[in-house]
Protein backbone atom coordinates (compact mmCIF):
# COMPACT_ATOMS: atom_id res chain seq x y z
CA UNK A 1 0.00 0.00 0.00
CA UNK A 2 1.50 3.36 -0.89
CA UNK A 3 0.93 5.72 1.85
CA UNK A 4 0.63 9.86 1.29
CA UNK A 5 2.49 10.65 4.79
CA UNK A 6 2.20 14.08 6.48
CA UNK A 7 5.71 14.86 7.50
CA UNK A 8 5.40 15.62 10.91
CA UNK A 9 2.27 14.94 13.77
CA UNK A 10 0.29 18.27 14.36
CA UNK A 11 1.48 20.06 17.43
CA UNK A 12 -0.08 23.35 16.98
CA UNK A 13 -3.86 24.19 16.87
CA UNK A 14 -5.46 27.41 17.37
CA UNK A 15 -9.50 27.82 17.74
CA UNK A 16 -10.74 31.35 16.40
CA UNK A 17 -13.67 32.86 18.03
CA UNK A 18 -15.08 36.35 17.05
CA UNK A 19 -13.65 36.99 13.79
CA UNK A 20 -17.19 38.49 13.59
CA UNK A 21 -17.87 39.70 16.42
CA UNK A 22 -21.55 39.40 16.33
CA UNK A 23 -21.50 35.89 15.46
CA UNK A 24 -21.86 34.48 19.02
CA UNK A 25 -21.44 30.69 19.10
CA UNK A 26 -17.45 30.54 18.40
CA UNK A 27 -17.43 33.65 20.84
CA UNK A 28 -19.07 32.19 23.49
CA UNK A 29 -16.95 28.59 22.78
CA UNK A 30 -13.86 30.24 22.79
CA UNK A 31 -14.60 32.56 25.72
CA UNK A 32 -15.06 29.22 28.05
CA UNK A 33 -12.35 27.50 26.85
CA UNK A 34 -9.82 30.18 27.87
CA UNK A 35 -11.64 29.85 31.23
CA UNK A 36 -11.95 25.86 31.40
CA UNK A 37 -10.28 24.24 28.55
CA UNK A 38 -10.40 20.64 29.43
CA UNK A 39 -12.68 19.42 26.78
CA UNK A 40 -9.89 20.67 23.82
CA UNK A 41 -7.15 19.47 25.47
CA UNK A 42 -5.89 16.30 23.76
CA UNK A 43 -2.42 14.40 24.72
CA UNK A 44 0.69 16.01 23.02
CA UNK A 45 -0.93 18.66 20.91
CA UNK A 46 -1.33 22.52 22.19
CA UNK A 47 -4.61 24.19 21.64
CA UNK A 48 -4.78 27.60 21.87
CA UNK A 49 -8.53 29.55 22.00
CA UNK A 50 -8.30 33.00 20.63
CA UNK A 51 -11.01 35.67 20.13
CA UNK A 52 -9.58 37.34 17.33
CA UNK A 53 -11.80 40.63 16.91
CA UNK A 54 -11.88 41.87 20.49
CA UNK A 55 -13.45 45.31 19.92
CA UNK A 56 -15.70 44.28 17.32
CA UNK A 57 -16.70 41.59 19.72
CA UNK A 58 -17.25 44.19 22.85
CA UNK A 59 -19.83 46.42 20.30
CA UNK A 60 -21.35 43.05 19.39
CA UNK A 61 -20.40 44.46 15.56
CA UNK A 62 -19.30 42.30 12.27
CA UNK A 63 -16.33 44.43 12.53
CA UNK A 64 -14.72 48.34 13.61
CA UNK A 65 -13.22 49.61 9.90
CA UNK A 66 -13.21 46.61 7.83
CA UNK A 67 -13.88 42.69 7.29
CA UNK A 68 -11.01 40.75 9.33
CA UNK A 69 -11.48 37.53 7.71
CA UNK A 70 -10.71 39.35 3.84
CA UNK A 71 -7.25 41.17 4.75
CA UNK A 72 -5.31 38.23 5.05
CA UNK A 73 -3.43 39.21 1.50
CA UNK A 74 0.80 39.57 2.03
CA UNK A 75 -0.25 43.30 0.61
CA UNK A 76 -1.92 43.82 4.04
CA UNK A 77 -0.11 42.04 6.11
CA UNK A 78 3.30 43.45 5.29
CA UNK A 79 1.88 47.12 5.61
CA UNK A 80 3.83 49.44 7.11
CA UNK A 81 1.98 50.17 10.86
CA UNK A 82 0.54 53.60 11.28
CA UNK A 83 -2.18 54.71 12.92
CA UNK A 84 -4.06 55.47 9.80
CA UNK A 85 -4.09 51.59 9.16
CA UNK A 86 -7.89 49.84 9.36
CA UNK A 87 -7.93 48.37 13.14
CA UNK A 88 -8.38 44.92 11.44
CA UNK A 89 -5.47 45.23 9.48
CA UNK A 90 -3.17 45.83 12.57
CA UNK A 91 -5.05 43.14 14.35
CA UNK A 92 -4.62 41.46 11.21
CA UNK A 93 -0.39 41.84 11.59
CA UNK A 94 -0.62 41.08 15.15
CA UNK A 95 -2.54 37.83 14.55
CA UNK A 96 -0.38 37.03 11.70
CA UNK A 97 3.06 37.59 14.23
CA UNK A 98 0.97 35.14 17.38
CA UNK A 99 0.21 32.54 14.88
CA UNK A 100 1.96 32.87 11.53
CA UNK A 101 3.81 33.69 9.86
CA UNK A 102 2.01 33.07 6.85
CA UNK A 103 3.28 30.45 4.49
CA UNK A 104 6.19 29.90 7.16
CA UNK A 105 7.51 26.84 8.53
CA UNK A 106 6.67 28.43 11.32
CA UNK A 107 2.99 28.54 11.44
CA UNK A 108 0.18 26.92 13.11
CA UNK A 109 -0.71 23.44 11.76
CA UNK A 110 -4.25 24.09 12.04
CA UNK A 111 -6.81 27.11 12.38
CA UNK A 112 -10.30 26.42 13.26
CA UNK A 113 -12.38 29.35 12.64
CA UNK A 114 -15.83 29.86 14.15
CA UNK A 115 -18.43 31.40 12.44
CA UNK A 116 -22.14 31.88 12.26
CA UNK A 117 -24.21 32.48 9.78
CA UNK A 118 -27.96 33.60 9.50
CA UNK A 119 -28.36 31.39 6.39
CA UNK A 120 -29.99 27.67 6.56
CA UNK A 121 -26.64 26.10 5.90
CA UNK A 122 -26.64 24.05 9.13
CA UNK A 123 -23.25 22.77 9.59
CA UNK A 124 -20.84 23.41 7.24
CA UNK A 125 -16.87 22.96 6.57
CA UNK A 126 -14.93 25.31 4.57
CA UNK A 127 -12.08 24.48 2.48
CA UNK A 128 -9.67 26.01 0.68
CA UNK A 129 -7.99 23.49 -1.04
CA UNK A 130 -9.39 20.71 -2.92
CA UNK A 131 -5.69 18.87 -3.21
CA UNK A 132 -5.48 18.82 0.60
CA UNK A 133 -5.34 14.98 1.86
CA UNK A 134 -5.03 15.77 5.18
CA UNK A 135 -7.79 18.05 5.01
CA UNK A 136 -10.05 15.58 2.98
CA UNK A 137 -9.69 13.02 5.63
CA UNK A 138 -10.22 15.46 8.62
CA UNK A 139 -13.67 16.33 7.05
CA UNK A 140 -14.63 12.69 6.08
CA UNK A 141 -14.08 11.81 9.44
CA UNK A 142 -16.60 14.85 11.12
CA UNK A 143 -19.10 14.28 8.33
CA UNK A 144 -18.98 10.99 9.26
CA UNK A 145 -19.06 11.37 13.27
CA UNK A 146 -22.23 13.83 13.30
CA UNK A 147 -24.18 11.66 11.16
CA UNK A 148 -27.36 11.33 10.79
CA UNK A 149 -27.20 15.08 11.47
CA UNK A 150 -25.93 16.33 8.02
CA UNK A 151 -22.13 18.29 7.40
CA UNK A 152 -22.04 20.29 4.10
CA UNK A 153 -18.15 20.77 2.73
CA UNK A 154 -18.05 24.25 1.00
CA UNK A 155 -14.88 24.58 -1.30
CA UNK A 156 -14.17 28.19 -1.55
CA UNK A 157 -11.24 27.14 -4.61
CA UNK A 158 -11.91 29.73 -7.29
CA UNK A 159 -9.56 30.87 -9.60
CA UNK A 160 -10.47 34.71 -9.39
CA UNK A 161 -12.60 34.73 -6.06
CA UNK A 162 -9.85 35.55 -3.55
CA UNK A 163 -10.44 35.67 0.16
CA UNK A 164 -7.51 36.20 1.92
CA UNK A 165 -9.11 34.67 5.18
CA UNK A 166 -8.26 35.10 8.89
CA UNK A 167 -7.37 30.99 9.22
CA UNK A 168 -5.09 31.24 5.79
CA UNK A 169 -2.15 31.51 7.65
CA UNK A 170 -2.10 28.23 9.11
CA UNK A 171 -0.70 25.01 7.24
CA UNK A 172 -4.10 23.20 7.35
CA UNK A 173 -7.01 26.72 7.52
CA UNK A 174 -10.46 24.81 8.49
CA UNK A 175 -14.07 27.33 8.31
CA UNK A 176 -16.35 26.43 10.42
CA UNK A 177 -20.09 28.13 9.62
CA UNK A 178 -23.03 27.15 11.34
CA UNK A 179 -26.67 28.51 10.90
CA UNK A 180 -29.23 29.21 10.73
CA UNK A 181 -28.75 31.95 13.87
CA UNK A 182 -29.33 35.75 13.51
CA UNK A 183 -26.54 38.19 14.74
CA UNK A 184 -25.83 38.84 18.19
CA UNK A 185 -28.09 35.73 19.48
CA UNK A 186 -26.94 32.58 20.70
CA UNK A 187 -28.95 29.63 20.38
CA UNK A 188 -28.21 26.10 21.87
CA UNK A 189 -29.08 23.57 18.92
CA UNK A 190 -26.64 25.65 17.18
CA UNK A 191 -23.62 25.78 19.77
CA UNK A 192 -24.61 22.13 20.06
CA UNK A 193 -23.52 21.63 16.75
CA UNK A 194 -20.09 23.79 16.47
CA UNK A 195 -19.22 22.19 19.95
CA UNK A 196 -19.65 18.52 18.44
CA UNK A 197 -17.75 19.67 14.90
CA UNK A 198 -14.53 20.66 17.12
CA UNK A 199 -14.54 17.68 19.15
CA UNK A 200 -14.88 15.33 16.33
CA UNK A 201 -11.75 17.44 14.71
CA UNK A 202 -9.64 17.29 17.61
CA UNK A 203 -10.80 13.11 17.90
CA UNK A 204 -9.47 13.05 14.24
CA UNK A 205 -5.64 15.20 15.38
CA UNK A 206 -5.58 12.88 17.96
CA UNK A 207 -6.11 9.46 16.21
CA UNK A 208 -3.90 10.67 13.56
CA UNK A 209 -0.62 11.91 16.06
CA UNK A 210 -1.18 8.16 17.99
CA UNK A 211 -0.62 6.83 14.41
CA UNK A 212 -4.00 5.72 13.32
CA UNK A 213 -3.76 5.24 9.22
CA UNK A 214 -6.89 6.94 7.47
CA UNK A 215 -7.73 4.71 4.11
CA UNK A 216 -8.34 6.63 1.27
CA UNK A 217 -11.67 8.09 1.21
CA UNK A 218 -14.22 10.08 -1.17
CA UNK A 219 -16.45 13.44 0.01
CA UNK A 220 -18.72 15.25 -1.73
CA UNK A 221 -17.93 19.01 -2.09
CA UNK A 222 -20.14 21.80 -3.42
CA UNK A 223 -17.58 23.86 -5.00
CA UNK A 224 -18.17 27.87 -5.87
CA UNK A 225 -19.20 29.03 -9.09
CA UNK A 226 -20.31 32.35 -8.62
CA UNK A 227 -21.77 35.31 -6.10
CA UNK A 228 -25.09 36.43 -7.47
CA UNK A 229 -26.24 40.13 -6.85
CA UNK A 230 -29.49 41.06 -5.97
CA UNK A 231 -31.31 42.96 -8.96
CA UNK A 232 -31.02 46.64 -8.41
CA UNK A 233 -32.93 50.07 -9.64
CA UNK A 234 -30.66 52.63 -11.58
CA UNK A 235 -29.71 54.25 -8.32
CA UNK A 236 -27.64 51.24 -7.35
CA UNK A 237 -30.32 50.10 -4.68
CA UNK A 238 -32.00 46.88 -4.17
CA UNK A 239 -34.89 45.78 -6.53
CA UNK A 240 -36.19 42.89 -5.80
CA UNK A 241 -36.14 40.15 -2.56
CA UNK A 242 -34.98 36.69 -2.27
CA UNK A 243 -38.38 34.69 -3.57
CA UNK A 244 -39.93 32.86 -0.86
CA UNK A 245 -39.63 29.01 -2.48
CA UNK A 246 -35.65 29.55 -1.87
CA UNK A 247 -35.41 30.84 1.28
CA UNK A 248 -33.90 28.40 3.59
CA UNK A 249 -33.32 26.16 0.95
CA UNK A 250 -29.44 26.57 0.88
CA UNK A 251 -27.81 23.48 -0.59
CA UNK A 252 -31.25 21.96 -2.43
CA UNK A 253 -30.78 21.96 -6.19
CA UNK A 254 -32.50 25.13 -8.23
CA UNK A 255 -32.78 25.11 -11.89
CA UNK A 256 -32.90 27.22 -14.24
CA UNK A 257 -36.37 27.80 -14.29
CA UNK A 258 -36.66 28.03 -10.43
CA UNK A 259 -37.83 31.56 -8.77
CA UNK A 260 -35.26 33.38 -6.85
CA UNK A 261 -36.30 37.33 -6.70
CA UNK A 262 -39.37 38.78 -5.91
CA UNK A 263 -40.03 42.56 -7.04
CA UNK A 264 -42.53 44.57 -4.65
CA UNK A 265 -45.17 44.44 -7.53
CA UNK A 266 -45.32 40.83 -7.64
CA UNK A 267 -43.01 39.49 -10.49
CA UNK A 268 -40.67 36.45 -10.27
CA UNK A 269 -37.21 36.41 -11.57
CA UNK A 270 -35.96 32.56 -12.51
CA UNK A 271 -32.82 32.07 -11.94
CA UNK A 272 -31.88 31.40 -15.85
CA UNK A 273 -28.84 29.94 -17.17
CA UNK A 274 -28.62 26.08 -18.71
CA UNK A 275 -27.80 24.20 -15.59
CA UNK A 276 -28.83 22.83 -12.00
CA UNK A 277 -26.92 24.55 -9.01
CA UNK A 278 -27.11 24.71 -5.88
CA UNK A 279 -27.38 27.37 -3.56
CA UNK A 280 -25.99 28.86 -0.24
CA UNK A 281 -25.42 31.77 2.10
CA UNK A 282 -29.04 32.58 0.86
CA UNK A 283 -30.26 36.00 1.91
CA UNK A 284 -27.05 35.80 4.69
CA UNK A 285 -27.42 39.10 6.56
CA UNK A 286 -23.60 40.14 6.20
CA UNK A 287 -23.37 39.98 3.10
CA UNK A 288 -26.36 42.84 1.74
CA UNK A 289 -23.22 45.44 1.99
CA UNK A 290 -21.10 42.66 -0.12
CA UNK A 291 -23.89 42.96 -2.84
CA UNK A 292 -24.42 39.05 -2.70
CA UNK A 293 -28.03 37.53 -2.51
CA UNK A 294 -26.41 33.89 -2.68
CA UNK A 295 -23.92 32.01 -4.04
CA UNK A 296 -24.50 29.03 -6.84
CA UNK A 297 -22.16 26.08 -6.48
CA UNK A 298 -21.64 22.60 -8.50
CA UNK A 299 -21.25 19.17 -6.48
CA UNK A 300 -18.12 17.66 -7.14
CA UNK A 301 -16.25 14.52 -5.66
CA UNK A 302 -12.82 14.71 -3.78
CA UNK A 303 -10.71 11.79 -3.10
CA UNK A 304 -7.89 11.39 -0.78
CA UNK A 305 -4.85 9.11 -0.45
CA UNK A 306 -4.12 7.09 2.92
CA UNK A 307 -2.60 9.18 5.45
CA UNK A 308 -0.33 8.06 8.80
CA UNK A 309 1.83 9.99 10.35
CA UNK A 310 5.19 9.90 9.96
CA UNK A 311 6.56 9.22 12.92
CA UNK A 312 4.44 5.88 13.32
Amino acid sequence: MTYHVVEDPIKKVAIFGGTHGNELTGVFLVKHWLENGAEIQRTGLEVKPFITNPRAVKKCTRYIDCDLNRVFDHGNLGKKLSEDLPYEVRRAQEINHLFGPKDSEDSYDIIFDLHNTTSNMGCTLILEDSRNDFLIQMFHYIKTSLAPLPCYIYLIEHPSLKYATTRSIAKYPVGIEVGPQPQGVLRADILDQMRKMIKYALDFIHNFNEGKEFPPCAIEVYKIMEKVDYPRNENGEIAAIIHPNLQDQDWKPLRPEDPVFLTLDGKTIPLGGDCTVYPTFVNEAAYYEKKEAFAKTTILTLKAKSIRSSLH
